[in-house]
Parts: C-alpha cells; sequence; structure tokens
C-alpha cells in the first residue's frame, strides 16, 4: 500500500532530539507500506535539516532517499496543487501540503504519515472521504 509522506515526519526522523522522533520512525518503518515522498516535500525536508542540523547531517538524509520513491508532479497534479492551495486560503494551505494532498489523490491512498493534523485533517480529497494519518 502506497503511503505518502509530508515533511515534518521525514525532519524528525532524522533529528533525534525532535519530540516526535520515535513515533515518526516507528511510522516510516511499517511493514508493507510503499513511502512516496512529493519533490515539494523533499526540498523543504533538505532546507530545514540542512539550517538546523547542519550539512553533514543533509548530505545523510540525501543519501537516504534512495530508500524511497519521489513523486515529481505531473501537469495536473500542479492544478490540483493550485486548486487547493486556492480552496483552502483561509488555513493557509501551502503548496507543499497541497501537493501531499494531490499524490494521494494520484496513487488513490488515503494514507498519509504527517505531523500536520489541522490541516490535513481539513482537507476533502477527490478519491476518498478523509485521509488517515499517521503517526
Amino acid at each position: 500500500m502506497f503511503a505518502v509522506v509530508d515533511t515534518g515526519p521525514l525532519y524528525a526522523a532524522v533529528d533525534a532530539d525532535d519530540a516526535d522522533h520515535e513515533r515518526c520512525l516507528a511510522a516510516l518503518e511499517t511493514k508493507g507500506l510503499r513511502l512516496v515522498l512529493p519533490a515539494m516535500v523533499v526540498a523543504e525536508a533538505t532546507y530545514l535539516i540542512g539550517s538546523r542540523l547542519g550539512a553533514k547531517v543533509e548530505a545523510e538524509f540525501l543519501r537516504s532517499l534512495t530508500e524511497f520513491d519521489v513523486a515529481v508532479p505531473d501537469p495536473a497534479d500542479w492544478l490540483r496543487i493550485a486548486e487547493l492551495v486556492r480552496r483552502y486560503g483561509d488555513f493557509p494551505l501551502g503548496g507543499t501540503d497541497a501537493a501531499v494532498v494531490a499524490l494521494a489523490e494520484r496513487l488513490k491512498t488515503d494514507l498519509v504519515i504527517t505531523l500536520d493534523r489541522r490541516h490535513l485533517q481539513a482537507v476533502r480529497p477527490r478519491h476518498c472521504k478523509s485521509l488517515r494519518l499517521l503517526p
């Protein structure tokens, strides 16, 4: 089963001092899941890891990406991302969170690994009633 991964759990898994470190590692190591990262999530996570934890940790994170599928938005995804950002502009729902939703829709999965419950519980995806969120 596909699970789309958001930025928060990636950062927490890398930063052993993060309060969510253990539960994010556990979620990312759940058996039977094929983890897919939107490219926008990779960019956001790389920036956060590099700026907060340094270049060495950032390089290790980049090496770890061989363990994941990284998905670049296709043309229809960009349209959907823009639609979601506009529709949920009062949150605001940013482009990276919208990319998570658009990829979940494309993959037809309801499973998202995220720490951002506020935004992702409120969004109504096209393909299911709501997203299931881990951890």
